[in-house]
């Protein structure tokens, strides 16, 4: 039976990838890692996991006696994950996040801290106006700042996706002011915007950047020596000191700029610097390039 076709409640399922994560990663599971990250008593636990071996991932876990837990077969296969190190490290962040509001809140796993940036300041009452729009397909009133434009401009929009782009969150949406599909920074709305009772004219289908893939060829930077070169790769999981990276093509300028690359400037220490993009001239962008840089820029 394919994933796709599993009747998983979302709660059910959230208990299964803590189930298989911990006892992947960590190699021994026990009932209450299950108890503790999601306030159910041992007979449930218990059930969940008996649940997960017998209709999910037969022959996945075995109970050790003298661990007192279980741990993963020889045979182990991720089943309801992808078995990549950034689970475990995503429910590491998940712990330290929902620690800071519930102080006793603790599942068994190890000490750790993930550094966090602040969170930028989006209105509630703008998040609202945007997600309601989004989902509904409509039209939206906004008056919008930029570093290139500080004074507010009034325009309709009509978004189709919310991103976060690493740290920040942006509307992907048609501008009818400027007649072309652009990137809305939350935070730079001066209000809430307006929510409209017409329907969005132009939709993600029609946004061509959207819709098109794009490779990012990515290799260390060819000032490094050869061994610096070496460990950069190995960083990365490069094959061949490369690293293809298949990504919208919207979405590309955001994916270098979390990599350190930049389209036009190199740093001057490729000790900072590390990586480069090999195939610039590939990703199609046009007249478009500029936008993008000045869109990753936070000018718009």
């Amino acid at each position: 039976m394919k994933k796709t076709d599993w009747p998983i409640r979302w709660d059910l399922l959230l208990r299964y990838r803590l189930i298989e994560t911990v006892a992947y990663w960590e190699g021994r599971l026990t009932t209450n890692h299950i108890c503790h990250g999601f306030g159910i008593g041992r007979q449930q636990a218990s059930k969940d996991i008996n649940t997960y071996l017998r209709e999910l991932a037969p022959g996945n876990l075995v109970y050790d006696r003298h661990l007192k837990g279980y741990v993963p077969a020889p045979d182990f296969r991720p089943v309801v994950t992808s078995g990549q190190v950034s689970e475990y490290v995503d429910l590491l962040a998940r712990q330290q996040n929902l620690s800071h509001t519930v102080d006793t809140l603790n599942i068994g796993l190890p000490d750790s801290h993930v550094v966090q940036a602040p969170n930028q300041a989006i209105s509630p009452d703008t998040m609202r106006a945007v997600v309601t729009a989004t989902r509904n397909g409509r039209r939206l009133r906004a008056s919008y700042t930029s570093l290139s434009r500080p004074e507010p401009v009034e325009s309709i929009i009509e978004p189709h996706t919310l991103v976060c782009n690493g740290a920040n969150w942006h509307l992907r949406a048609w501008c009818d002011s400027n007649r072309e599909f652009r990137d809305f920074a939350l935070t730079r709305f001066r209000q809430a915007p307006e929510a409209l009772r017409q329907r969005a004219r132009h939709t993600r289908d029609q946004d061509e950047d959207w819709n098109r893939q794009v490779v990012l060829l990515v290799t260390p930077d060819q000032r490094l020596t050869p061994p610096q070169r070496d460990i950069i790769a190995r960083d990365y999981g490069m094959t061949g000191g490369r690293l293809e990276i298949r990504t919208r093509a919207a979405l590309a300028p955001y994916v270098l700029t979390q990599l350190g690359i930049a389209f036009d400037n190199q740093h001057p220490d490729p000790l900072i610097q590390q990586l480069e993009l090999a195939n610039p001239d590939q990703l199609g962008f046009g007249s478009r390039r500029e936008r993008a840089l000045k869109a990753v820029a936070g000018l718009c």
